[in-house]
C-alpha cells in the first residue's frame, strides 16, 4: 500500500509569469520559439509545418506556455509514452519542446513552466517523466538524473570479425531491402520487442516517420535508407537500418556503413545482422549508433579492444511521484530504508519515505524515524533505471548516508539485467 504526502503548506511566492495552455492555432508561435531557443536553422514556418504532423497525432492539451502580455516566451510539452521501465511498459511523460525566446532568458520562466508541468503530471497520475537534455546543466535543479548512457560503436573493418562461437542459426534468412518495401515487418519486430528492452517506447505511426525518414535531410550525405531482415519460419526476427558512404582515392576504399537502429530477438538474428554489415563489400568501417553500453557486440566480437565507443548520455529521469514511482518497480533483492527526500518543485515527494521492497514491488509510507540515506529527488532519479549508483553519489559527496551499506543495498536493489537503450530522441 502506498501513501502519498500532502503538499507542502510553505507558500510558493508565484511567478511573473502567466502559465497556460494552447490550442491548435497557437502552435507556430511555440515552434518559432522553441526552434530560436534550440538554434534551428529552418524557418518558424518549415518548422511548423515539420512539427505539425507529430503534434496533430498527440494532441495540444499536454502543451504550456508562459506569456508576456501577448507574446509567448517559453514552453515545455509532454508526450503520454508507454515506455519500458523495471518490471515491464508503464506510462511515462516524454518531455519535450521545452524553450525560451532569448531576451527573456534567466527570468524565472522556466521554472514557472517547470513547476506547473510536474503539478499537472502528477494531477494525471503520471508518476515518471522522462527527457533528453541539450545542456546538461539545466534539468538537475528541476529534479531530473542522468539515468543512463548510449553509445555510438566504430569498428574497422579488418577487425570486423566474431568469436567463433557466435550462434549461428542456417535456418535463418537474411534479405536486404528499401525501407518501403519491409516497413509493417519493421514495426511488428519492434513493436515485439520494445516491452523486453529498458527504456524502449511503442512507437506511433508519426515516431515511425521520423525514425524511417529517406528525405535528403535524413541522408545528409548517405545513402538511402535501407534495411537488413532477418527472418524465421515464425516471421521476422529481427533488422538493422543502416545508410552508406563511398569514398575512395589512390589508397583505395574508405567507405562507411552507418547503423542507426539494430533490433533482434534472438541471439543468432542478432549474429545474422552483424555478419551482414560486417561484410558489405568496400566497407572499410562499421558505426553502430544508439546501443545500450552492454551492447552484445562487446561479447561478441573477436578482439573487443578494437571497438571505439563514444558514450553520451542518454535519459534523464524524474520522479514525479515518489511513492507511486518507487512502488511499482520490482527490485532484485529485497531491501528496507527510510530515505530523507528534498524536492524543490515538487514538494508533495519531500519527505523521509521508509521503503520496504522486493521483487514484486514496495510500500512506500512517510514515517519521522531517522534517514539511512539523504539525498535530493534527482539522484532517485539518476539511480532508477539501475545504471547508475547512489553509492557514487555518496562517495561525491552530494548524497548523506546516515547508516554505513544503506547506499549499497538501494543500489543492490535498484540493479537491472540490462542497462537501457531509448534510441530516438523526443
Amino acid at each position: 500500500m502506498t501513501k502519498t504526502s500532502e503538499p507542502d503548506p510553505t507558500p510558493v511566492p508565484a511567478p511573473d509569469w502567466t502559465v497556460r495552455g494552447i490550442d491548435r492555432d497557437e502552435f507556430p508561435s511555440v515552434a518559432r520559439v522553441v526552434g530560436e531557443a534550440l538554434l534551428a536553422s529552418d524557418s518558424p514556418q518549415g518548422r511548423t509545418e515539420r512539427l505539425r504532423p507529430l503534434m496533430d497525432a498527440h494532441g495540444y492539451d499536454r502543451f504550456l506556455v508562459a506569456v508576456d502580455g501577448d507574446e509567448v516566451a517559453g514552453s515545455v510539452n509532454s508526450f503520454r509514452f508507454e515506455m519500458t521501465m523495471p518490471g515491464g511498459p508503464r506510462p511515462v511523460a516524454g518531455v519535450s519542446g521545452v524553450g525560451v525566446w532569448p531576451t527573456h532568458r534567466r527570468k524565472g520562466v522556466l521554472s514557472a513552466l517547470m513547476r506547473r508541468q510536474l503539478r499537472d503530471l502528477r494531477d494525471r497520475g503520471e508518476s515518471l517523466a522522462a527527457l533528453w537534455a541539450s545542456e546538461g546543466g539545466i534539468y538537475g535543479r528541476f529534479g531530473y538524473g542522468a539515468a543512463s548512457m548510449e553509445a555510438e560503436l566504430t569498428v574497422a573493418r579488418p577487425h570486423a570479425r566474431l568469436v567463433p562461437d557466435a550462434p549461428r542459426d542456417p535456418a535463418l534468412n537474411l534479405r536486404l531491402h528499401y525501407v518501403d518495401e519491409v516497413r509493417d515487418r519493421v514495426v511488428e519486430v519492434f513493436r515485439k520487442l520494445a516491452p523486453t528492452q529498458l527504456t524502449r517506447f511503442q512507437r506511433a505511426d508519426v515516431w515511425w516517420d521520423r525514425v524511417l525518414a529517406d528525405t535528403p535531410e535524413a541522408r545528409g550525405s548517405f545513402g538511402g535508407l535501407k534495411v537488413a531482415l532477418v527472418s524465421s519460419a515464425d516471421g521476422p526476427q529481427g533488422y538493422a537500418l543502416y545508410r552508406t558512404r563511398a569514398e575512395y582515392d589512390q589508397a583505395g576504399w574508405h567507405s562507411e556503413l552507418r547503423v542507426h537502429e539494430l533490433v533482434a530477438g534472438t541471439p543468432a538474428a542478432r549474429v545474422a545482422l552483424y555478419d551482414h554489415v560486417f561484410n558489405r563489400d568496400l566497407v572499410a568501417k562499421v558505426v553502430v549508433e544508439n546501443t545500450a553500453v552492454d551492447d552484445p557486440l562487446w561479447n561478441l566480437l573477436a578482439d573487443r579492444q578494437r571497438i571505439s565507443a563514444v558514450p553520451t548520455t542518454g535519459l534523464w529521469m524524474r520522479l514525479v511521484d515518489v511513492p507511486a514511482a518507487l512502488a511499482e518497480r520490482p527490485y532484485a533483492v529485497p531491501v528496507e530504508a527510510v530515505v530523507e527526500v528534498a524536492d524543490r518543485y515538487a514538494p508533495w515527494n519531500a519527505g523521509r519515505w521508509r521503503i520496504k521492497a522486493d521483487e514484486v514491488g514496495a510500500d512506500v509510507e512517510l514515517t519521522d524515524e531517522a534517514p539511512d540515506l539523504s539525498l535530493d529527488v534527482s539522484h532517485l532519479g539518476a539511480a532508477f533505471l539501475g545504471q547508475h549508483t547512489l553509492s557514487a553519489r555518496v562517495a561525491a559527496g552530494v548524497a548523506t548516508e546516515h547508516t554505513l551499506g544503506a547506499a549499497a543495498r538501494l543500489d543492490a536493489a535498484l540493479r537491472v539485467a540490462h542497462a537501457p537503450v531509448c534510441g530516438v530522441i523526443f
